[in-house]
Parts: C-alpha cells; structure tokens; sequence
C-alpha cells in the first residue's frame, strides 16, 4: 500500500474514518455515545458518510455527517492522563464566584456543553454540597446532576463499568477533598 505525500487526508474526506461502530465517542451537548453503524446516504444529490450514534441515557440516536465531526467537537473518550486531570479537579478547591445566578447557570451550561472532562469537573466541583451543608437550589442540584452524570458516563466508559458505580467513585473523591474546604465557613 503507498501514502499519498503529506497531504493525504486534508482536502478530500480521507477514506479511513476516524470511528468505527463499536467506538464510544463523546459528543459535546449529549455526552457519551456509541458508534452503533456507518452509513451512506445521498442527500440533495451529495453522497454523504455519517456516523449513527446512539445515546443509551437518552434513548436517542443521531446521525453525524463524518465532514461536520471536527467542527462539531465530537472526539474519542478522553485520554488517562485527561481522566486524572478531571479527577484531581475533583480534588480542588471549589471556585463559586459572586455573580448572579443566572449568569453562572449559564457558564455552568457552557461548560458542559463543551464536552471538555475537564471543565465539567469544574463544575462537578464547584456545585458539589457535603451532606452537612446548606441545601442548594434546585436549578444548582439539576446541574450538579448534569455535570456529574456527563462526568461519570464518561468515566464508565473508560473503566468498562457502569453509570453509577463511576458516579459512586466521583462522589467519593469530592466527599473526601470537599470538606476541608468548607470546615472553617463559620469564621469567614
């Protein structure tokens, strides 16, 4: 088999697809999903590749046209040193700035939104409330739930296990770091 020179790939859709079916992926509004078939379809009279996702949470399947995957920001499931990024994030001290709520809903949003682990810790984080804690807002609890859920459906993935066993081991690690950094809230 021999190489195109070095522009093989660009230009042209490359012929190799970056997924296969089977593949878990992560699709930056809907979380994780799974490659379930490779199709092609004639649309408007253009010839198009897609990737068929099914989303298990949300009994959903999309179809992604393969040329829109890159502007989309769908990728494969992060790597171990990103996952330890996102659990040592857990681990930090929690950021809760003292704008209005409804602008820090909606960052919150954004960043789960962007798909990135590593953000979504973020807010995993900063909404976490140890036990012994004032009760959160609703809307702060639906996201916390949000990020938290996106977060472990990733990591599930990654370990082979399932969505609440990896919520279980998140819950774990900010119950184990939260409380030193809500200790001394009396004196402040």
């Amino acid at each position: 088999m021999t190489l195109a020179g070095p522009m093989k790939g660009f230009g042209m859709a490359s012929s190799a697809p970056a997924f296969v079916v089977g593949d878990y992926v992560v699709y930056p509004k809907h979380g994780v999903g799974r490659v379930i078939e490779l199709q092609n379809e004639e649309i408007a009279g253009m010839q198009l590749e897609l990737y068929v996702l099914r989303f298990e949470k949300e009994r959903m399947t999309l179809r992604v046209p393969i040329n829109k995957v890159e502007s989309i920001g769908m990728r494969k499931l992060s790597s171990d040193k990103t996952l330890k990024e996102a659990i040592d994030t857990l681990k930090g001290k929690p950021k809760v700035k003292r704008t209005m709520w409804s602008r820090r809903a909606q960052e919150y949003e954004a960043k789960i939104n962007s798909g990135e682990i590593v953000l979504i810790a973020e807010v995993t984080r900063d909404l976490f409330r140890p036990e012994d804690q004032p009760e959160q807002s609703y809307s702060e609890r639906q996201i916390f739930e949000a990020a938290s859920s996106r977060l472990a459906r990733e990591l599930a993935a990654m370990e082979e296990t399932d969505e609440p066993t990896a919520l279980e081991k998140i819950l774990d690690v900010l119950r184990e770091h939260a409380p030193q950094y809500y200790e001394n809230t009396e004196e402040a």
